[in-house]
């Protein structure tokens, strides 16, 4: 694994980190929102676990070397769509591991010129493997502060 330049471990560690996150939380809190617009705990979680989805997508594309443009997805009717709300959060956060474990069996598989494979994003950015899982840590730690600023603004209720 000393092949890896990405730290899998701290990818593996996000499911950990979002369960932390969550402690104590009960159902009214998990599906509380501030307003109609904003997301709930519960919503994040679901907008994670399609994220998480997206991104293994994107990495296998890249792998396989399509050079079709990397997909990008509209996050706010991905969990409306699907009534992210009303979804449960043990079954959310089942997807989550589930596909860090898959994943990261596939990132031990990899060489060092696997890692810097890069495709096209819909935005026109080049974009490597090794980059997408650092994207995606990164962007678990973002929404973990998110859940933070959704339970201080519960506890002022």
């Amino acid at each position: 694994m000393s092949n890896q330049p990405v730290d899998v471990q701290s990818y593996l560690d996000t499911h950990d980190q979002l369960q932390e996150a969550i402690a104590g939380l009960d159902e009214v809190q998990l599906k509380w929102k501030e307003t109609p617009e904003k997301w709930s705990v519960t919503e994040v979680l679901t907008h994670l676990a399609d994220h998480n989805i997206v991104v293994s997508f994107r990495i296998r594309d890249i792998l396989a070397d399509t050079k079709a443009t990397l997909p990008a997805f509209n996050q706010d009717l991905w969990v409306s769509g699907q009534s992210g709300n009303e979804g449960e959060v043990s079954d959310v956060l089942a997807l989550f591991k589930a596909l860090l474990v898959y994943n990261s069996l596939l990132f031990g598989r990899l060489s060092e010129a696997d890692w810097e494979k890069s495709g096209i994003n819909f935005k026109g950015d080049t974009v490597s493997v090794a980059a997408a899982v650092r994207g995606f840590t990164n962007h678990v730690k973002h929404h973990i502060g998110q859940i933070d600023r959704i339970k201080a603004a519960y506890s002022k209720i």
